[in-house]
């Protein structure tokens, strides 16, 4: 095929209501699927396959599979259908069948009054279930079955109640049906065969029913690649990582004096982790582009106060951004007693300030009067200007939105980024969201810091572990409660509510102890009330949802109790774990649940056995994939639809390679042949634009 501009309009977008045998109602069902129109359809991939392609004989399905395995055996019906009325107002459906080899087998069903039409007798059929072997003889009960010529790859999609799999299927060859055959595709031909990639309209053709494995894994393989490249595309060009020298640059590395100043001797990764940065500050080639990731407790505040030290004794303004509140004035905190004492000015900026707070604060940022500007949002909204702003510093990046990741280094010129998380992200899903950035690892922990000791138990045994709470606030300690939700009401189920819990526990439990609560309801100064209470030792026991995950920081809080355990993944559960285990005496963590599934019942395991958060992360990324790795909309990359983090490395690396090859040729996508690419990026990266 020729190569033409890329013509959207060939994908015709249609409501899917006006196709055959979906009509209005089940258009709904086809909406809480979060599929709306005939091109969100073609991108609704399989889940799964079913090989109805590799019939067995009744013989071969005894010798080779065993009771209770599936297979697919081609059979004529050799009786009529009969029925028999049972107990409890059901019906069994019941008929002979005979495979190819004159095997006889039984195919029975429950309450399916359309059997007698849809299996004739004379008829062959493939059917597919468990067939048993039992004193009456071979059986399958309750098998799905087609027409004899259906032996194909079936797909199995996710669906809904009153949407099953069969009938999105049918849908999808409806609209599969109408796309031209000279369909335009939007990776480009040269990238195709740069790559070796099918077109578009064979790879949708054959991602939903595909003719054999390896028509299967050709078509994967491209789309695969297709939405890894538009992905790289988008978070590169979002990125724009800067090529030109830094706007500022460090003539004189103060760290030493810094490190002497602290209370404390600080870890080699820490002094190796500022030395990079500044070596990065120093260089004429470009300005420092860098992750600074470390486990909970690993230290990166002391890192990135060290850094912004360094950069205030050559003149240069410094901006810290956190994701909430709480955490902005824990960092402003710290940095006051880090850095004030020897004269650099370190500024708070966030959305709950008065007018004239802000304001006051703005000026003197325009003026150069403040150092290190720490705030949150609030920091990247019009009216915030610097003097000589050359080093930006995000926490916890992910919590950003892409579409928000340039906008504070774009208040300086050119300026040095460094990018700290105190989440433990698996190599491959850093690649992704951070792209090439240069890597700094704390893996280390400060001197005399003692993993924190977790145990799991069910609710038989919650009186004796609030009892173990109580011991430790008659000793002078201090304890955490997390609940997964605010108030009773929220969701079904006996899940402990953070408001109602914390009452009852006043009058129950925790009778005679002091007892706060935190969430994320609350305002901005009510938090902060809680939170220099318990800080200051006010409160014997914080209540609190996931709100209490980032920015505290109290050493004499040594237990925490975590409600309703399985309602967190395993990344989030040791983030909640990191907020005891602060000071130099033993810590101690106390998984409550009542859960018996596997999955859940494997992540109390993980969190009991290890206190590493890498090791935690990358088992989090396999369970649960990197779309909720982060929790709900909050690690700011668009949802992936085909590609699989733990398996498409190798090709993620292609894509990336790709990537930068086209936007070293073309940085806009504006020529002709990348129209259908631009379109794409477009399209991912404004429906993610609409979640920040």
């Amino acid at each position: 095929m020729s190569e033409k501009n890329f013509d959207p309009e060939q994908i015709e977008s249609r409501p899917l209501q006006y196709y055959k045998g979906v009509g209005e109602k089940r258009a709904q069902l086809f909406e809480k699927l979060g599929v709306g129109s005939s091109d969100a359809l073609l991108r609704y991939y399989p889940r799964e396959y079913e090989d109805w392609s590799d019939c067995v004989t009744v013989a071969q399905a005894k010798e080779n599979a065993g009771n209770g395995e599936v297979c697919c055996i081609m059979a004529t019906i050799t009786s009529q259908v009969r029925s028999f009325r049972l107990r409890g107002n059901r019906t069994l459906y019941s008929a002979r069948a005979e495979d190819e080899e004159g095997k006889g087998f039984k195919v029975t069903f429950f309450n399916n009054a359309y059997i007698p039409k849809l299996l004739l007798q004379g008829s062959r059929y493939i059917f597919r279930g468990r067939i048993t072997f039992g004193g009456n003889g071979a059986e399958m009960t309750a098998p799905m079955f087609d027409s004899a010529d259906c032996g194909r790859i079936v797909p199995v999609y996710r669906a809904t109640e009153g949407l099953p799999s069969r009938q999105i299927a049918k849908v999808v060859e409806q609209v599969l049906s109408e796309l031209p055959e000279d369909l335009e595709d939007p990776l480009p031909e040269s990238v195709r065969a740069q790559y070796h990639l099918c077109h578009i309209r064979y790879a949708l053709t054959q991602i939903h029913f595909p003719d054999d494995s390896e028509t299967l894994a050709t078509a994967r393989d491209r789309l695969v690649f297709e939405e890894l490249l538009i992905l790289q595309l988008g978070m590169l060009r979002l990125k724009g990582r800067r090529r030109g020298t830094a706007g500022v640059k460090i003539t004189e590395d103060f760290t030493a004096e810094f490190w002497k100043m602290l209370p404390f001797e600080p870890t080699n990764a820490q002094k190796r982790a500022a030395a990079e940065a500044i070596t990065d500050m120093s260089s004429d080639e470009r300005p420092m582009s860098r992750l600074l990731q470390g486990d909970v407790g690993s230290g990166k505040t002391a890192v990135a106060a060290a850094i912004c030290h360094t950069a205030a004794r050559n003149g240069i303004q410094s901006a810290l951004m956190a994701p909430t509140e709480i955490l902005a004035e824990q960092h402003f905190r710290s940095f006051v007693e880090l850095l004030e004492p020897c004269g650099i000015r370190v500024g708070l900026l966030t959305g709950s300030m008065t007018a004239a707070g802000k304001r006051n604060v703005r000026e003197l940022a325009a003026l150069g009067m403040i150092d290190v500007l720490i705030g949150t949002h609030a920091l990247i909204s019009d009216g915030v200007e610097f003097a000589s702003l050359g080093l930006v510093i995000t926490d916890e990046q992910h919590r950003f939105g892409v579409n928000q990741r340039g906008a504070l280094a774009a208040k300086g010129k050119n300026p040095h980024v460094l990018v700290m998380s105190a989440t433990p992200i698996p190599r491959t899903l850093a690649l992704i969201i951070y792209g090439d950035l240069d890597i700094s690892v704390l893996d280390e922990m400060p001197k005399g810091r003692l993993p924190v000791s977790t145990y799991f138990v069910d609710g038989g045994k919650r009186e004796r572990a609030y009892g173990f709470v109580r011991k430790h606030v008659a000793e002078g300690r201090q304890g955490y409660v997390i609940c997964p939700l605010v108030e009773e009401g929220e969701n079904s189920g006996d899940l402990k509510a953070a408001r109602n819990y914390a009452a009852s526990l006043t009058e129950g439990y925790l009778k005679g102890c002091r007892v706060g609560l935190l969430h994320g309801r609350m305002k901005g100064g009510e938090k902060d009330g809680v939170m220099q209470a318990f800080a200051a030792g006010e409160l014997d026991v914080l209540v609190s949802t996931t709100v209490v995950e980032v920015g505290v920081n109290v050493p004499n809080a040594v237990i925490m109790i975590i409600e309703n355990a399985e309602r967190f993944g395993l990344s989030q559960l040791h983030q909640l774990r990191g907020r005891v285990g602060r000071g130099s005496g033993q810590s101690y963590c106390i998984l409550i649940s009542d859960a018996q599934n596997e999955a859940a019942l494997s992540r109390m395991k993980i969190m009991c056995s290890t206190s590493d958060g890498f090791l935690i992360a990358n088992e989090d990324l396999r369970q649960r994939g990197p779309g909720d790795f982060f929790g709900s909309r909050q690690h700011g990359l668009p949802d992936m639809k085909i590609a699989d983090m733990m398996t498409d490395m190798q090709m993620f690396t292609l894509a990336q390679q790709a990537a930068r090859e086209i936007l070293a040729r073309d940085p806009g996508l504006s020529l002709r042949e990348n129209q259908g690419l631009s379109r794409e990026v477009a399209e991912l990266f404004d429906s993610e634009r609409a979640m920040n």
